[in-house]
Order: C-alpha cells, then structure tokens, then sequence
C-alpha cells in the first residue's frame, strides 16, 4: 500500500541522536510485527562537542546537521506519525540544544523529542527483549552510550528497574584520557570513577537480581567481536576476556595507536573509556557472561511506535498512574475530558489538528487537577512543575513540555509565554488545544451538580464562536459570568472567543 506520495504507508522509521553516533533504521510493518529494511549510522561525536559551560559547538553542530541531511533524503515523504526522532544524553545537557534542535529540525523535516534517561532505558529493553527469546528469567541489560549508560532489570517484555547514569565512552574518554595518552593509572582511575556511580544502583540491583546479562550499544559489541576475533572468548565477553582486552589497550600509548582486531576505526579513539565502564559493571555486577544484541534504542522506538495502537501504549499507562497517584477527581477529569473530545471533534479539520494533539488534550483533562495534591492556592502551576519535573514513561521532554503547558494555562491568565518551552512548531497547535480544554474545565465548573451541554463550535483561525442551547446561559448566571471573562482574557492574548 502507498499513499498519495507513492511512500509505503506501512513504512515506520527510528532515528537515534546518540552522544557518539546518528543512527537511522526504516523497517516495514505487517501485523503487529515488522521487518527492517534499512540500516544506516554515521559517528557524529556530538557529546565531544560539549564544552565546559555545557553549549554544543558550532562544528559539531554541523557533523549532525550533515548526517541529518542525508537521513532526510531516505525519511521524505514518510507520514510524521510513523518515524520517531529521538536525542539522547548529549542534548539532554547541551544548554543550547534548542537552537540546534530548530536547525535539525528544518533539515530533517521531522519533530525531534529529547528522551529522558530512564525513558531511554525502558526504550532500549523493548528494543532488546523483542530480539531475544521469550524466555522466563529476569535479565540485566546495559548499555554504555556516548554520554550516559542505561542499566535495566525486565523480565520478557516488562522492565522491572530502570536507571540511567552520567558515564559513557565519550564523555569518559575525553574527562580520563583527555589528551588522548593511555596509562594504567588513568585506566583505574576510570573504573574507580564508574564504580563509584554505580554505587547509587548496586544494593537495589542485587536484590533483585538476574538470571542472565545482555549488553547493547557499540562499546559491547566492539567488546565481543575483539574477544572473538582474537580468539580470547568463543561467545559472549567474560571477567577474563575483559582482562585480556585490558592488558592490550594497555599496550598502546595513545587513542590514536589503537588497533585491535574487531574494533571498528571509528570506535577506536573512545573505545577506552567504555572499556573502563564495562570493567566496573564487571567488577560490581559479576556477571558470568554478557552476550551482545542488536536491538537498542532505535528498534525498541520502533517497537513503541507500533504499540502505540495496541494495548501496549505506555503513555494512557503512565497518565492513569499520575492521576492515581495525585489523587485527582477521576469523574471530574472525565467529564471535563468528554466536553474537551466533543469540541475538539468540531474544531479538528478547521484548526488542522492530528490525532496525537486529540491524545493531549485528553491527557491534560485527565490530569489537570493533580496540583491539588499539593495546595489549592496556585494549583495549576503545581500540576505543571509535576508534570514537567516528573519521570513520566513514554513521554518525551518536548510531551512532559506540553502537557506542563496544558495544565499550567487551563485557568486564570491566559498568554502565549505560557507555552514559550514548546517549540515554535508545536505551539499554535498546543495554544490551541489550551482553548479548548480552558472552555471545557468552565462549563464543568458545578462538577457534576447539573448536566452540561456540547456547545457548537465554528472555528477560523484566531476565532471561536461558542453557541450554547437556548436560555442555558441565562439559566446558569455563574457560568455565563465566567465564560464573559473567558472572552476577555482571550481577547488580551490576541484571539477571538465570541459567546452565543
């Protein structure tokens, strides 16, 4: 099947802005299931573009605005909802990851989402346990990326622990090996470092524990294949593999003379730092053996692209444990969800709304009260720090960003700064949904004490008619007053509410 473009509309796509390297996998589904049909990745270095005071460098910038350009060439004319564009560690710290992001963005010609850690976890067990055996057990995963490594517990597709910390083998290269010299000394010096961080996870990672160790990401599969291919292991990496592989690093002097079999050339220079890293998981952990696989990030994106449909959406899961766990008024949050869907059905094709801004106008409804957990008083800002502050599976910074926004402007003062963290983008279409869930919390104001009607909509651009049912106004003084002070505050912010 293709659509009008003559683009398989069964295509998905992933790409993964990892702090080393770009990585870009299209697959077609069928069924529930998919197959890859093209792999590409390019060493981007973006976490070596980081200086001191956290800002992305001008030419690193530029080695991923070039690899994007070339992404963009295979990804035309896809459909946006089906490819997934996901940053990992480096821009998660750049300070100015906006501005590179609005660059990107206008290259790729997709919305790029900044992934927080332990989201990015959750994203590369779904990816690895969908290319293991459905086998009962827990299992430890790992994965050392550029500038953070993600540690996972699951047991078949369901994560049981998930973590992220600060240590990969760019920034852990760069910080240990800086000008680029190999010592022993530095080399512990690094696994004292990474043991040290991983003292944070350790005692809730034993007590759990696992049944086997997998590893993902290029530090491991460069790992294996070195011990494979020098014949120093016949499957897997080991404690005494890894002592091999460490007195061989040893031998070189600087990251410029690395050349061990197996070890690809552009992994090389930071293949160091990893090492140190995987030596402490070694040395903490004590797994038997690590077998490597293939699916990472992209895949598990992939794989929650298709899930989204399914009853595997872990974003409807996350947003009913927030409202559970804030105790919000679940009937309130329903009614004003029911009124919020049935305008923003009347307003979708006028105001050139998607299905996934249908999905946060729902989300919002159901959690616009959870800042009354906190306090009464200002309640509203209360649920928009949760909600942008709160780990929240599934969901991107750029969605937390939003939703934040959502909730922030659904009462009291009304103006466009309100949603200055969503990207100029996205934010006509959020100001927009805000309208509409605003109406909505008004006309439910009595909570249930009377029946509240759909208002019909007609919608322009920057203007909404509202037409309630006849003498419905004049019979509920309370809400006409405020729906007159809707108007106002509105009209303040520059669009047209109009009340009939």
């Amino acid at each position: 099947m293709t659509d009008t473009q003559g683009v398989a509309s069964d295509l998905i796509a992933a790409v993964d802005l990892g702090s080393n390297s770009f990585h870009m996998v299209i697959a077609q589904e069928f069924q529930g299931e998919f197959r890859t049909l093209e792999k590409r990745g390019q060493k981007v270095q973006l976490a070596a573009g980081l200086d001191a005071a956290g800002l992305l460098s001008e030419d690193a910038q530029q080695r991923g605005l070039d690899c994007l350009r070339e992404f963009a060439q295979r990804l035309q004319g896809m459909d946006s909802n089906r490819v997934s564009v996901l940053a990992t560690n480096a821009l998660r710290a750049a300070r100015n990851r906006k501005e590179f992001i609005d660059r990107a963005e206008e290259v790729l010609g997709y919305p790029i989402e900044v992934i927080a850690g332990r989201e990015e976890a959750r994203l590369i067990y779904l990816g690895v346990a969908h290319t293991l055996a459905d086998d009962a057990g827990k299992r430890l995963v790992v994965d050392i990326g550029g500038g953070s490594t993600e540690f996972i517990i699951g047991e078949r597709f369901e994560p049981l622990a998930l973590e992220s910390l600060h240590m990969g083998c760019v920034s852990y290269t760069r910080r240990f090996f800086p000008d680029g010299r190999i010592s022993e000394e530095r080399f512990n010096d690094a696994v004292a470092a990474a043991s040290q961080e991983l003292l944070n996870i350790e005692t809730h990672y034993k007590q759990l524990g696992w049944d086997s160790a997998v590893g993902s990401s290029g530090t491991i599969r460069a790992a294996e294949q070195a011990l494979l291919v020098n014949g120093w292991e016949s499957e897997g990496i080991t404690a005494a593999g890894l002592k091999k592989l460490r007195k061989q690093m040893l031998q070189y002097e600087t990251t410029d003379d690395v050349a061990l079999s197996g070890v690809k050339p552009e992994r090389r220079q930071v293949f160091i730092g990893g090492l140190a890293i995987l030596q402490a998981i070694f040395d903490t952990f004590g797994p038997q053996r690590m077998i490597y696989s293939d699916g990472a990030l992209r895949e598990g994106a992939l794989w929650d692209l298709v899930g989204r449909s399914t009853h595997e959406n872990v974003r409807e899961r996350t947003v009913q444990a927030m409202s559970e766990r804030f105790y919000a008024d679940q009937a309130q949050a329903e009614r004003v969800r029911g009124t919020a869907e049935a305008m923003f059905r009347q307003v979708q094709q006028d105001w050139r709304l998607d299905s996934m801004s249908a999905a946060f106008l729902n989300w919002s409804a159901q959690l616009h009260e959870i800042g009354l957990s906190i306090a009464h008083s200002g309640f509203h800002k209360h649920g928009a720090y949760l909600l942008q502050h709160a780990d929240m599976l599934g969901f991107t910074r750029q969605g937390q960003s939003k939703l934040a926004a959502l909730v922030r402007a659904h009462r009291r003062k009304w103006h466009e700064e309100l949603f200055l963290e969503i990207t100029p983008s996205r934010r006509d279409s959020a100001m927009k949904l805000s309208r509409l869930l605003r109406l909505a919390v008004i006309l439910n104001h009595s909570r249930g004490v009377h029946p509240v009607p759909v208002p019909e909509l007609q919608a322009a651009d920057g203007s909404l008619r509202m037409t309630m049912p006849q003498n419905w106004l004049a019979e509920h003084p309370l809400t006409a007053r405020d729906l007159q002070e809707e108007v106002a505050l509105q009209k303040n912010a520059g669009f047209t509410l109009e009340i009939a």
